[in-house]
């Protein structure tokens, strides 16, 4: 990438939400996956569709929407899940499935200009406007500083729930607050890698990072690390080849996966080798 383009303000705003989407990712991905919870993400994020509808409709920001809707049907998840409600993997395909209904509805009845769909899909980074850079600046504050007052509290959740009954933490609010800052985090990631990418980026950092250290800590750092350098090597590789932003982050992060698990396999053959 030509270091001359980085004096253009839509290059700036791209870096600056690709920081957030990571320092997000790197905070939240790793709960996500100890708990196992990607599916419970996919369905929050296609919810969003229907915030981002009903916000057009309104003539709000969008991001407003998606925030109230996500938030509202991560404590609707977490409620059902708390009373051991049968079936929740249904309830979460029908959210997931409702959501984006609801918003192409309310995007359809919206009078005038009618937004591109796929933008929401699949993202556009390049497009990120100051607003929505300083709306995702303050969900990213408000999930940076929940996680560093109640980490402990988290990862005893994540880890082992029984352990942090027994050690009388109060485990119902910690899984929905950890509930509402995995429905923040999707809002922040829906505009660097759209609804469909979402999971990709919260999980593939983890995913690498976890093959690089085992420590929950360590995890956290290397995903955060991870997933900046995803996203910058995403946006060259859509610059130079004119391909959508936000596939081409994920497809970084899938390169960087693949080499990263063939190099340890490599190495460990080689050390057998010479074993021997």
């Amino acid at each position: 990438m030509n270091i001359e383009i980085l004096k253009y303000e839509f290059v700036q705003n791209a870096l600056l939400a690709s920081l957030l989407a990571s320092i997000v990712c790197g905070l939240i991905g790793p709960f996500i996956v100890t708990k196992r919870l990607a599916s419970i993400s996919g369905g929050l994020s296609h919810t969003a569709f229907a915030g981002l509808g009903m916000a057009y409709w309104l003539g709000i920001n969008p991001l407003y929407g998606a925030s109230v809707v996500v938030i509202l049907a991560s404590l609707f998840i977490g409620y059902n899940e708390e009373r051991k409600v049968d079936r929740n993997d249904l309830l979460i395909g029908i959210l997931w499935a409702a959501g984006v209904a609801v918003g192409l509805i309310f995007i359809s009845l919206t009078p005038g200009f009618v937004p591109d769909l796929m933008s929401f899909l699949f993202g556009n980074i390049l497009t990120v406007p100051d607003s929505d850079l300083k709306i995702a600046s303050g969900l990213c504050l408000i999930v940076f500083l929940s996680v560093m007052i109640f980490y402990q509290g988290f990862v005893a959740i994540a880890l082992d729930e029984e352990y942090a009954l027994a050690r009388r933490l109060p485990v119902r609010i910690l899984k929905m607050g950890l509930m509402v800052l995995i429905a923040l985090s999707i809002v922040i990631l829906i505009q660097v890698v759209g609804i469909i990418l979402v999971i990709a980026l919260l999980t593939i950092p983890v995913a690498i990072a976890s093959e690089l250290s085992q420590k929950f800590r360590n995890i956290m750092i290397y995903s955060i690390l991870i997933g900046i350098f995803s996203c910058v090597a995403g946006l060259i590789i859509s610059y130079w080849q004119e391909l959508p932003s936000g596939a081409s982050i994920i497809l970084a992060g899938v390169f960087l996966l693949t080499l990263v698990k063939t190099t340890k396999k490599l190495s460990l053959y080689w050390q057998r080798k010479s074993r021997q």
